[in-house]
């Protein structure tokens, strides 16, 4: 692997990361897994990572097949990525914590679901359209088996990642308080709207050339 491969699956793994924000959603974790012992609750985050990493896999492998099925160019696709992630950068910045990802319809059903893990904590908090655009565009920039197989580790290194902080959610949350868990929702905001706005610029350069002269 030459370091060129190595920044692209940083970058990938830089964007999964501020587009997940799962250090956001960890008060909603809590909350959700409050009625649950100390096993039940470490169980619950096992389930939503797993799942997170189906979804994300699952849109690696198929997001070429599904913008060809559509007829959608890739260039088209990152604009529209793009612009996506740019509207859930701004409610982050704002403070907001998963209101983008979840409606009060999907909060509502939540409370009788058994398995959180996977609705509503996998789809839509963690693995929400943000993420799953986010991976589609770098499986369609890099489709070569080498670099898939790089972005599947990268997927699977990121939700062991969110494995571990949800096992520790309840004492990052107590240490770290609202006000810090705001302030890194912010920080991953800017992060996301940066990444949001080099989709839009690259895809609207290769839609328009003329742009870039």
């Amino acid at each position: 692997m030459n370091s060129i491969e190595f920044v692209i699956f940083f970058q990938f793994f830089i964007g999964l990361f501020a587009a997940v924000n799962p250090l956001g959603i960890m008060p909603i974790f809590v909350s959700l897994t409050a009625h649950l012992d100390p096993a039940e609750r470490n169980k619950t985050a096992y389930t939503a990572s797993i799942a997170v990493a189906a979804i994300l896999v699952v849109s690696l492998l198929a997001g070429q097949l599904l913008l060809d099925v559509f007829s959608i160019s890739l260039d088209s696709f990152r604009v529209a990525g793009g612009m996506l992630l740019v509207s859930i950068a701004f409610t982050m910045m704002n403070g907001k914590l998963g209101e983008d990802k979840q409606n009060k319809q999907e909060q509502s059903e939540s409370i009788s679901r058994e398995q959180i893990g996977v609705v509503p904590l996998a789809m839509p908090l963690l693995a929400g359209p943000g993420a799953i655009s986010s991976t589609i565009v770098y499986s369609s920039r890099y489709p070569n088996s080498v670099d898939t197989i790089g972005l599947i580790i990268t997927i699977c290194v990121f939700t062991a990642g969110i494995w571990g902080l949800f096992r520790l959610a309840p004492a990052i949350v107590k240490f770290l308080g609202q006000t810090g868990i705001n302030v890194i929702t912010r920080i991953m905001g800017l992060i996301l709207g940066a990444l949001g706005i080099e989709f839009i610029a690259n895809g609207m350069r290769a839609l328009f050339p003329g742009l870039g002269g």
